[in-house]
């Protein structure tokens, strides 16, 4: 039996689903390390969601503004980090389900600052990305 190494070739778009697939999963592990480090009732604010919208839209912002304003170093890291990543890292349904939970609960104060400071923080952080990204371009 000789040893022969066989390689197996994918064409671009089977690259870009194992990029993004491997991104998910890395966002996926991420988001679940999350949840299990920052339980939370049904009467407190919600961290592990929180910080992974805020993270998420921060990485985007930067990542999104750093390779359309630069060359990437390689041609894969919007599928692996934007869409993969960040992806799986984020979650709006988790976000509107715990925002609906509270409404259900009577936790009015929790039904309407939830969203409205979930928002205007992933906005900020956003932008906080971009600006980064591009003071960062003298790097």
């Amino acid at each position: 039996m000789p040893d022969r190494v066989t390689r197996i070739r994918m064409n671009a778009s089977q690259t870009r689903l194992a990029v993004i697939a491997a991104g998910g999963a890395l966002g996926t592990l991420a988001r679940a390390g999350l949840a299990e480090a920052l339980p939370h009732r049904i009467d407190q604010w919600p961290w592990a969601t929180f910080i992974a919208n805020i993270a998420g839209a921060f990485v985007l912002g930067w990542l999104l503004t750093r390779l359309a304003e630069r060359t990437a170093p390689a041609q894969h890291w919007r599928f692996f980090a934007g869409t993969g990543l960040c992806g799986a890292l984020t979650t709006f349904s988790t976000f509107q389900v715990e925002t609906f939970q509270f409404a259900r609960h009577d936790e009015l104060v929790l039904a309407v600052g939830y969203p409205a400071v979930s928002i205007a923080a992933g906005m900020a952080v956003a932008v906080a990305g971009v600006l980064l990204a591009r003071w960062g371009r003298h790097w």
